[in-house]
Protein backbone atom coordinates (compact mmCIF):
# COMPACT_ATOMS: atom_id res chain seq x y z
CA UNK A 1 0.00 0.00 0.00
CA UNK A 2 1.58 3.34 -1.02
CA UNK A 3 2.27 5.85 1.70
CA UNK A 4 0.54 9.17 1.20
CA UNK A 5 2.62 12.26 1.91
CA UNK A 6 1.27 14.66 4.47
CA UNK A 7 3.59 17.54 3.68
CA UNK A 8 5.12 18.93 0.55
CA UNK A 9 8.68 20.32 0.47
CA UNK A 10 8.93 24.04 -0.02
CA UNK A 11 10.46 25.21 -3.30
CA UNK A 12 13.09 27.31 -1.53
CA UNK A 13 14.50 24.22 0.18
CA UNK A 14 14.68 22.11 -2.96
CA UNK A 15 18.38 21.18 -3.17
CA UNK A 16 18.64 20.36 -6.86
CA UNK A 17 19.42 22.73 -9.68
CA UNK A 18 17.29 22.66 -12.77
CA UNK A 19 19.20 20.87 -15.53
CA UNK A 20 18.04 20.29 -19.08
CA UNK A 21 17.20 16.71 -19.93
CA UNK A 22 19.46 16.67 -22.98
CA UNK A 23 23.13 17.76 -22.99
CA UNK A 24 23.96 20.97 -24.81
CA UNK A 25 26.03 21.04 -27.99
CA UNK A 26 29.01 22.39 -26.00
CA UNK A 27 28.77 19.54 -23.50
CA UNK A 28 28.67 16.97 -26.30
CA UNK A 29 31.63 18.55 -28.06
CA UNK A 30 33.67 18.41 -24.85
CA UNK A 31 33.14 14.67 -24.38
CA UNK A 32 36.05 12.32 -24.83
CA UNK A 33 35.67 10.63 -28.26
CA UNK A 34 35.61 7.14 -26.73
CA UNK A 35 32.94 8.12 -24.19
CA UNK A 36 30.86 9.75 -26.93
CA UNK A 37 31.10 6.58 -29.04
CA UNK A 38 30.06 4.42 -26.08
CA UNK A 39 27.07 6.61 -25.21
CA UNK A 40 25.80 7.73 -28.60
CA UNK A 41 27.66 5.67 -31.21
CA UNK A 42 30.54 6.87 -33.37
CA UNK A 43 30.53 10.42 -34.64
CA UNK A 44 30.06 10.98 -38.32
CA UNK A 45 33.05 13.28 -38.80
CA UNK A 46 35.53 13.26 -41.61
CA UNK A 47 39.27 12.98 -40.93
CA UNK A 48 40.57 15.94 -38.94
CA UNK A 49 43.71 17.21 -37.28
CA UNK A 50 43.40 19.31 -34.14
CA UNK A 51 46.12 21.64 -32.86
CA UNK A 52 45.92 22.29 -29.12
CA UNK A 53 48.12 24.96 -27.56
CA UNK A 54 48.25 27.08 -24.44
CA UNK A 55 49.10 30.70 -23.81
CA UNK A 56 52.66 31.79 -24.50
CA UNK A 57 54.66 34.98 -24.68
CA UNK A 58 55.84 36.24 -28.00
CA UNK A 59 54.75 38.02 -31.16
CA UNK A 60 53.32 34.83 -32.70
CA UNK A 61 50.68 34.33 -30.00
CA UNK A 62 48.14 36.84 -31.34
CA UNK A 63 48.62 35.55 -34.90
CA UNK A 64 48.26 31.95 -33.70
CA UNK A 65 45.00 32.73 -31.91
CA UNK A 66 43.66 34.53 -35.00
CA UNK A 67 44.57 31.54 -37.20
CA UNK A 68 43.02 29.12 -34.69
CA UNK A 69 39.78 31.11 -34.65
CA UNK A 70 39.70 30.81 -38.45
CA UNK A 71 39.66 27.00 -38.28
CA UNK A 72 36.65 24.81 -39.01
CA UNK A 73 36.00 24.36 -35.28
CA UNK A 74 37.55 26.47 -32.53
CA UNK A 75 37.14 26.15 -28.76
CA UNK A 76 38.80 27.51 -25.66
CA UNK A 77 38.95 25.05 -22.77
CA UNK A 78 40.28 25.15 -19.22
CA UNK A 79 41.37 28.01 -16.99
CA UNK A 80 44.63 29.33 -15.60
CA UNK A 81 47.64 27.19 -16.48
CA UNK A 82 45.36 24.55 -18.00
CA UNK A 83 43.86 26.99 -20.53
CA UNK A 84 44.09 25.68 -24.11
CA UNK A 85 43.07 26.75 -27.59
CA UNK A 86 41.70 23.88 -29.72
CA UNK A 87 41.56 24.33 -33.48
CA UNK A 88 40.23 21.54 -35.72
CA UNK A 89 41.24 21.44 -39.37
CA UNK A 90 40.02 19.22 -42.21
CA UNK A 91 42.22 18.10 -45.14
CA UNK A 92 40.95 20.92 -47.36
CA UNK A 93 42.42 23.42 -44.86
CA UNK A 94 45.98 22.06 -44.96
CA UNK A 95 47.54 25.48 -45.63
CA UNK A 96 45.83 27.08 -42.61
CA UNK A 97 46.89 24.10 -40.50
CA UNK A 98 50.53 24.52 -41.53
CA UNK A 99 50.49 28.27 -40.85
CA UNK A 100 49.18 27.71 -37.32
CA UNK A 101 51.51 24.81 -36.61
CA UNK A 102 54.56 26.86 -37.68
CA UNK A 103 53.67 29.47 -35.05
CA UNK A 104 53.05 27.08 -32.14
CA UNK A 105 55.36 24.13 -32.81
CA UNK A 106 58.11 25.36 -30.45
CA UNK A 107 55.76 25.59 -27.46
CA UNK A 108 55.82 22.80 -24.87
CA UNK A 109 52.03 22.87 -24.50
CA UNK A 110 51.36 22.18 -28.18
CA UNK A 111 49.63 18.89 -28.99
CA UNK A 112 48.61 17.40 -32.33
CA UNK A 113 45.48 15.23 -32.26
CA UNK A 114 44.30 13.01 -35.09
CA UNK A 115 40.51 12.66 -35.00
CA UNK A 116 40.61 14.08 -31.43
CA UNK A 117 43.03 11.43 -30.18
CA UNK A 118 46.73 11.64 -29.38
CA UNK A 119 48.44 9.41 -31.91
CA UNK A 120 52.11 8.36 -31.86
CA UNK A 121 54.21 10.30 -34.36
CA UNK A 122 51.43 12.76 -35.18
CA UNK A 123 53.97 15.55 -35.68
CA UNK A 124 56.60 13.43 -37.41
CA UNK A 125 54.36 11.34 -39.70
CA UNK A 126 50.81 12.66 -40.05
CA UNK A 127 51.60 16.35 -40.52
CA UNK A 128 54.22 15.76 -43.25
CA UNK A 129 51.67 13.60 -45.07
CA UNK A 130 49.26 16.53 -45.00
CA UNK A 131 52.01 18.88 -46.19
CA UNK A 132 52.44 16.66 -49.29
CA UNK A 133 48.89 17.54 -50.28
CA UNK A 134 50.05 21.17 -50.60
CA UNK A 135 52.54 20.36 -53.36
CA UNK A 136 51.47 21.58 -56.81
Amino acid sequence: MPVERRTRPLERFWPYAEHPEEPTAEELAALDPDLHAALFGPRDLSFSITIVFGRFDGPDYDEAVALARGSAEYREVGTGDAFRHRARFYPSEALKLRELFERVTAQKTTEVLIDDRPVPYARELWLPLVWFSLLP
